[in-house]
């Protein structure tokens, strides 16, 4: 068997004539021990990808094959951690070669020196299958880290180790299956990246994932295992959506993938998360966060698995039972490393020079999301939210337009939204959920029977505002009839106090179902006395004299608390009020 290289084509490298490896086996490239993965293989060559620069290898130096695909280690104390796209810890990578990762660092992904506070929940003559629990340890002090069977084993409990303090990779139970072989079960396991973790069935996804973000909880909500993406060019705020997302989701464990993004923009996002309070723990979020860091300056072949690498943990938590919530930022950047690697093997480009499967793996990634009925008979779920880089904001290209395909939201971000420094910068005209049926039981039962109701008014008035604009910017507002300047005005209620948020206040950075529901009823009920006036016969001009009311009604996303919705009657009295003198003056 020739295991020797024979070309090298910058992160992809070949091997001439027959050689056993397996397709997608993982492999130790020179005599530096690069990591590499087969994606290649015929009777002539074998091909192999490689997640580290190649610089300075040469023809001749030797293969080591593992016998085993690319797989992550899944145990306590993937939490609080940063990670590289193939699971190094960033930290331990530091220790060992400094600020720049040496080419052949090597670390194990899990600390195996540290103890963790173990408790064995079986005992001896136990039945287990794939997925049951058989120990727990405390991973961080608000995650309890679950111990799983698995998959694919199965059998009764023959030896358990007593309750203490173990190393992950230390035998706590050992298991014996129907043929009589022993499985010694430690605190961690592998799991091949690329291949999804197998479940009982797909449940129905009926519950959102709260985000505490107005324009995306009401207008275009997501469900709980759901997917969604977020387009958008340079500077409209990809990262920054992502990032409130990922601060302020009722998820209980955030994996974040900063795949191909510049440094300084995941430097960001560690010092932020490590200064950030969980609001419902009150301990740092970092305790719920696990980073993989996959920057612009790393290698490119590394984006590609970074992206199933981040997916694979989420899977792994999901199974435990946890709800989990994985940021991919960006999509594009590892579409652009398939294109980057689709060339070097000379594989006929589709369009826009991306492989002819780009379509196939966004599916392929967006599909593992879901609620799910676990092996081991919990329900977890896996919500995707992928951030996607149109060049030129032109949603038309192939990685936005396929991702449309398999994701059921899409939050498009406007630079001229942006640029008016409106935050979140959605588009409610181009963006849309297709979860709001699902989730309208949900709606109705938790936050208020009208809720779906004000829903739609609200949006039928901005739809209204965006039609009378075109004529607006032609002959000007002064010629409208006086229902259609009111609408443009509760519209900008509307863009102003409740669709746009400050991300830097106390109060409006994350807001409560309750009170997003009592502030679009206070709007429509403005604009219910607002319309009798009109129909009365009073101009928009006469409404907006004196004490102006619209003003008031924008600024409640500062001035009334998240606990304190007790003040939205307040407000109704004081439209009453308005309305009122209205009809004192003018009636």
């Amino acid at each position: 068997m020739n295991t020797t290289i024979h070309g090298i084509n910058g992160s992809v490298i070949t091997l001439s004539g027959h050689t056993d490896l397996a397709m997608m086996e993982m492999v130790l490239v020179g005599k530096d021990k690069l990591v590499g993965e087969v994606i290649g293989v015929n009777a002539d060559k074998t091909t192999i990808q490689v997640y580290e620069n190649t610089t300075g290898l040469r023809s001749g130096e030797q293969v080591i094959p593992t016998g085993g695909p690319l797989c992550a280690t899944l145990g306590p104390g993937i939490l609080d951690n940063i990670f590289d796209g193939i699971e190094r810890p960033l930290k331990a990578l530091e220790e060992k070669s400094g600020d720049f990762i040496s080419r052949g660092a090597t670390a194990p992904a899990l600390d195996e020196d540290k103890q963790w506070d173990v408790t064995v929940t079986v005992k001896v003559g136990d039945t287990l299958q794939a997925g049951d629990i058989y120990a727990t340890c405390p991973e961080t002090p608000i995650i309890t880290h679950k111990c799983m069977v698995p998959p694919g084993i199965s059998g009764t409990v023959t030896a358990v180790q007593p309750n203490g303090a173990y190393r992950v990779n230390d035998t706590v139970v050992t298991l014996t299956d129907a043929a009589g072989e022993q499985h010694a079960l430690s605190l961690c396991q592998k799991w091949p990246i690329r291949t999804p973790r197998p479940v009982n069935k797909r449940m129905y996804a009926n519950t959102p994932l709260i985000t505490g973000q107005r324009v995306i909880d009401t207008l275009f909500p997501i469900a709980k295992g759901g997917t969604a993406a977020i387009p958008g060019g340079f500077g409209t705020g990809k990262t920054m959506t992502q990032h409130q997302l990922a601060k302020w989701c009722d998820a209980d464990i955030i994996i974040y993938v900063g795949c191909g993004e510049r440094g300084n923009e995941m430097s960001q996002v560690l010092e932020e998360f490590s200064g950030l309070i969980d609001p419902k723990s009150g301990r740092p979020m970092t305790d719920r966060t696990t980073l993989i860091a996959n920057t612009s300056n790393m290698p490119v072949a590394a984006r590609e698995a970074s992206i199933y690498t981040g997916i694979t943990l989420a899977e792994y938590y999901r199974d435990m039972g946890y709800h989990v919530a994985i940021m991919a930022d960006s999509t594009s950047r590892w579409a652009e490393a398939l294109r980057e690697i689709s060339g070097r093997l000379e594989e006929m480009p589709a369009e826009e020079g991306f492989p002819a499967y780009l379509p196939s793996r966004l599916s392929e990634f967006y599909e593992r999301a879901g609620m799910m009925e676990t092996l081991g008979g919990r329900s977890g779920s896996v919500t995707i939210i992928g951030a996607v880089s149109p060049q030129g904001s032109d949603f038309s290209e192939p990685v936005t337009q396929n991702t449309k395909r398999f994701t059921r939201c899409f939050w498009a971000l406007d630079k001229a939204l942006a640029y008016a420094r409106h935050y979140p910068a959605i588009n409610w005209m181009n963006s849309y959920s297709e979860y709001v049926n699902d989730l309208s039981d949900w709606y109705s039962r938790q936050v208020g029977e009208d809720f779906l109701d004000c829903r739609s008014k609200l949006a039928q008035i901005l739809q209204e505002e965006n039609k009378l604009m075109e004529i607006v910017k032609l002959i000007g507002s002064d010629v409208l009839p006086d229902d259609q300047k009111l609408t443009l005005e509760i519209a900008r209620v509307i863009r102003l106090g409740f669709l746009q948020q400050n991300a830097f206040h106390a109060e409006d950075t994350c807001v409560p179902m309750e009170k997003q529901f009592k502030m679009m009823e206070t709007i429509l009920y403005l604009y219910e006395k607002c319309r009798a006036l009109i129909n009365r016969g009073m101009p928009v001009s006469v409404l907006k004299e004196g004490n102006n009311i619209f003003e008031k009604i924008i600024s409640i996303k500062y001035d009334v608390a998240n606990n304190q919705l007790d003040k939205f009657d307040q407000y109704k009295q004081d439209i009453d009020t308005f309305y009122d003198n209205i009809m004192e003056k003018n009636g």
